[in-house]
């Protein structure tokens, strides 16, 4: 588990949200993030349609649902901010969606490189301190996804040292040991 919050989103423009939003912003609730592209098979028929679920499933007061469209391939296809809105509108994806920023050196987005994803979908999940506790690439299964995200809302704060205690059966730890996560 990564000990220090994780690096924040680079994020050029942000859709369905009156505010940009900010790792930081959105402490004290879980965060789950999918990646995506809107030409990727996988993120259209798993990603995006769990991501639509787990925000039913969960309270917005525990758990922020966003979405960050990376785009690393077929950028002349994908890579406006209209054609993001009418993917958003098409599939009515209503939670917030912010927009890699690219980088001119590299074909990879800053935050996808920052998170060192392999490509889309990636799921991210951030406990309630902003700490990356999961980083999956491909679609995780929704049972699992369900119990990790019901764990970490149960986190408690330990009032006495500050530490976040969780129980060893539902940690639903992803990342490897030594904090690489992020």
């Amino acid at each position: 588990m990564q000990e220090a919050p994780a690096p924040e989103w680079q994020v050029a423009h942000w859709l369905n949200t009156p505010a940009p939003l900010t790792l930081a912003s959105l402490r004290g609730r879980v965060v789950f993030m999918v990646a995506f592209q809107m030409l990727c098979p996988g993120c259209v028929s798993e990603g995006l349609p769990q991501a639509l679920r787990a925000r039913e499933a969960f309270p917005e007061s525990e758990l922020a649902v966003v979405g960050l469209h990376t785009v690393f391939e077929h950028h002349e296809a994908q890579g406006t901010k209209a054609a993001l809105q009418a993917f958003l509108h098409e599939y009515r994806i209503g939670f917030p969606v912010g927009i890699d920023e690219s980088d001119p050196e590299n074909a990879i987005p800053r935050t996808m490189q920052a998170y060192a994803m392999r490509g889309t979908p990636t799921t991210l999940i951030f406990d309630r301190s902003g700490r990356l506790r999961v980083r999956e690439f491909g679609h995780l299964d929704d049972l699992r996804l369900g119990a990790v995200i019901a764990a970490l809302i149960a986190e408690k704060k330990s009032a006495a040292e500050g530490e976040v205690v969780m129980p060893a059966e539902a940690s639903g730890e992803r990342c490897p040991a030594g904090g690489a996560c992020g």
